[in-house]
């Protein structure tokens, strides 16, 4: 049987690259969604070459632009191929408040509601089997969903850790919402907490101070070490029937009691919803 398409986003940085070698090898068709196509292009050829699959593409899809977003997924939802994989790797850390084109903080844009918007738009292609694979991290744990979270991502002064941590949380009351949503349809949804990896993200030849680097360091992942958990989402038998979980070093996580009942996540859901909606970006 004909395995469907496996979507990744940031498929050109560190992790994305893996994560795309491997579904390469397992014979999916791979349309790799990259902010920079032509950064992209030798990436794809490599990766052509080193798995055997010809069926891999690139195409653009910028996640600070929901209107780029929307594009990509019409274009895709016009052609009408089963998706099999969604893997919403894609994530940005910034130093400072950058509001987007659509007067959103570009973390919470990148990180959440590009995500959000992508995944909501291309449902319609899922079936029985699919899994969406959400990257969160483990900042999630000192998130807060807050009364200014999409333009700035947290009350009062700017910390990007802060409001990074607090878009992972999104994207995971994401996960668990959408997998109760979606799960009579057969379709799993999950999360994948890669730890820290040494990516773009994080340059690790230009750390913090020595200090934070002697303590970090021993604990900094390769990019493959990173995306083994996601990988092993999207490919492994033993997850076939779990949903709305997340999972770090390929093992589940037991969640806090806050995160399994936060007040938010339903509130999330429907705000989010309903600012896309305001837009005519959701029907």
């Amino acid at each position: 049987m004909e395995k469907g398409i496996a979507i990744i986003t940031g498929a050109d940085g560190g992790m994305g690259q893996e994560i795309t070698l491997a579904l390469a090898k397992d014979g999916f068709q791979i349309i790799m969604a990259c902010k920079e196509p032509e950064k992209a292009y030798p990436v794809c050829e490599r990766i052509k070459k080193e798995s055997g699959n010809k069926q891999i593409e690139v195409r653009g899809i910028d996640l600070s632009s929901l209107s780029s977003v929307h594009a990509f997924a019409q274009k895709i939802l016009a052609e009408g191929r089963p998706v099999s994989r969604l893997m919403n790797n894609a994530g940005v850390l910034t130093t400072h408040i950058r509001p987007t084109v659509d007067g959103l903080e570009t973390i919470v844009s990148v990180n959440y509601v590009g995500p959000y918007l992508l995944t909501r738009l291309l449902l319609p292609l899922m079936h029985k089997g699919t899994r969406i694979v959400n990257t969160v991290s483990c900042t999630y744990a000192i998130g807060k969903i807050e009364s200014d979270f999409f333009t700035k991502g947290k009350n009062g002064r700017f910390n990007r850790i802060s409001v990074y941590g607090n878009t992972k949380l999104a994207l995971l009351l994401f996960t668990r919402e959408l997998a109760e949503r979606v799960k009579e349809r057969g379709i799993t949804v999950n999360a994948s907490d890669p730890g820290i990896v040494s990516t773009n993200m994080i340059t690790m030849n230009a750390w913090f101070d020595p200090l934070t680097d002697i303590l970090f360091r021993p604990f900094i992942k390769t990019p493959l070490q990173g995306a083994a958990t996601a990988i092993h989402l999207a490919l492994s038998e033993d997850v076939n029937d779990k949903s709305g979980t997340c999972y770090a070093n390929c093992k589940e996580k037991k969640l806090s009691e806050h995160i399994r009942n936060h007040p938010a996540q339903v509130k999330l859901w429907d705000d989010t919803e309903g600012l896309l909606r305001s837009r005519n970006l959701l029907d």
